[in-house]
């Protein structure tokens, strides 16, 4: 088959697998999420694919995650004295950083450190986690989508006829 039916297969069937592995209990408990592997699943083929695009999501990601971490401790702690500007304040901070730190080649890719930094902010939102205690399962989880990105691609390698 061709590569672009090729791609489609991998990524539909691998789909299924991901979202049932992340409906098995020991997964749900631990507050792991689907859509956060989804980021980072689609974070690997914007960023290049193959081992560069893989590195980029789990690296950028993982940074943006621990930066949003940072965000959402000092908006609750040191800033809190500003209210209702706390949180808005603190993510500014945050996304600064994020844009400071594209100048390490490793983090270069803004997107995809604001990927991991919506994701950790969006996994507080739907469990009540304390930012401290969704880091793990936020860089678990990217860990996870990272994976099926860059698995999805070598199957579809595997899947596309070769022109003799």
């Amino acid at each position: 088959m061709n590569s672009y039916v090729s791609l489609t297969v991998s990524v539909g069937v691998l789909a299924v697998l991901a979202t049932w592995l992340f409906g098995l209990t020991p997964v749900t408990e631990n507050n792991l999420q689907v859509w956060i592997a989804f980021i980072a699943w689609g974070c690997h083929f914007h960023s290049g694919g193959g081992v560069k695009g893989s590195t980029t999501a789990l690296v950028s990601m993982s940074f943006g995650a621990v930066v949003g971490m940072g965000a959402a401790i000092i908006g609750t702690g040191l800033l809190a004295g500003l209210a209702d500007w706390a949180i808005p304040v603190a993510v500014g901070i945050g996304a600064a950083i994020i844009c400071l730190a594209s100048k390490i080649k490793l983090l270069e890719t803004i997107p995809a450190g604001v990927y991991g930094f919506a994701s950790i902010f969006g996994l507080l939102a739907v469990t009540g986690l304390g930012a401290t205690e969704a880091i793990l399962p936020t860089v678990l989880s990217v860990a996870i989508g990272t994976a099926f990105g860059f698995v999805s691609e070598k199957l579809a390698g595997v899947l596309t006829t070769k022109k003799a």
